[in-house]
């Protein structure tokens, strides 16, 4: 499954329990796929089963049936948008970090940056807004090479960490102008990738 707004794009992969004869694809509203996860939520034992028509995709669970209307036109070919290499691959503790972008985006209001400074050993997660204050947190990161300081939008920041279902995540890095990439750190099956924010020195 893939879903972009342009300024993020996240990808999972989910293996299925029976092989797939031939290929599937729809482009599928998110608010269906909402309704979908909040029905899954009430019924998490039943199978899901999906079927796609020219122009509308239906979901099964359980007793419950939902059918959508598909969007048209071709989905963007999302591999091309992920790089295939990165100058900084940072690991940390995914709960440790998500809380501290929880506190320090609380002053980045009117579209402040959250901005993220990685040197030797320590990430600074800090935001300003001139009428709010400051923030500014620091972690320690097992970061090495020259600093990088990158700006991101911190809902964005925020959501892609609290996508990832894992203990420890990696943060991939290419400048303070290229995409930021947040990915497990002990699985493959999910990549969420976040356009910067430049940052006025």
């Amino acid at each position: 499954m893939v879903a972009t707004d342009s300024y993020r794009l996240s990808v999972k992969e989910t293996a299925l329990e029976t092989a797939l004869t031939g290929s599937l694809e729809a482009n599928v509203p998110a608010r269906a796929l909402q309704e979908l996860a909040r029905i899954a939520q009430q019924a998490p034992e039943d199978s899901l089963a999906v079927s796609v028509g020219q122009n509308q995709v239906v979901f099964e669970l359980g007793t419950t049936i939902l059918s959508s209307r598909l969007i048209d036109g071709q989905f963007p070919n999302y591999r091309q948008l992920l790089p295939e290499s990165f100058e900084h691959e940072v690991k940390v503790k995914r709960e440790e970090l998500l809380d501290v972008v929880r506190r320090v985006a609380q002053v980045a209001q009117r579209n402040a940056a959250l901005r993220l400074s990685f040197s030797s050993g320590e990430l600074v997660v800090s935001a300003e807004t001139p009428d709010l204050g400051d923030a500014r947190e620091a972690l320690p990161v097992p970061f090495e090479g020259e600093p990088i300081e990158i700006g991101f939008n911190p809902e964005f920041v925020r959501d892609g960490l609290e996508s990832v279902d894992a203990e420890q995540l990696v943060f991939k890095l290419i400048s303070p102008l290229r995409p930021g990439l947040i990915e497990p750190a002990d699985a493959d099956d999910f990549s969420y990738l976040v356009m910067p924010i430049r940052l006025n020195v």
